[in-house]
């Protein structure tokens, strides 16, 4: 099973999007400003990704740039200011097998459907 976190008004998720629909078939989209990732959910891809919560934020976002740039958060509140805020989590976000990718640029995506050489 693959899911994307997607944001249907984005050209890079639409395009990861795409990637993903021509390549397979188990495929889950999860609309994530519309059905906002549980705080377990987002901690799981925040560990699979390997980044801390301020790595996953969209720092040139009007409302980060109005609200927040300035606030030095813990990782919590990071991780609730995104599940409050969710137009300030990178996208998209791609599972495959345990292991997550931004699919910025679109290459990420593709490497994970690379096998890797021992």
């Amino acid at each position: 099973m693959i899911k994307i976190y997607h944001n249907k008004q984005c050209s890079k998720s639409c395009a990861a999007l795409d990637f993903l629909q021509e390549h397979t078939v188990d495929l889950q989209v999860q609309e994530y400003l519309e059905e906002v990732p549980s705080k377990a959910e987002l901690i799981e891809i925040l560990s699979q990704l390997g980044l801390k919560p301020l790595a996953l934020i969209r720092k040139n976002e009007a409302l980060f740039l109005e609200k927040f740039q300035h606030l030095q958060l813990t990782d919590e509140e990071w991780v609730e200011v995104m599940l409050q805020n969710p137009i300030l989590i990178e996208r998209p976000i791609v599972i495959k097998d345990g292991k997550a990718v931004v699919g910025r640029p679109l290459e990420r995506v593709i490497e994970l459907f690379t096998p890797r050489s021992s």
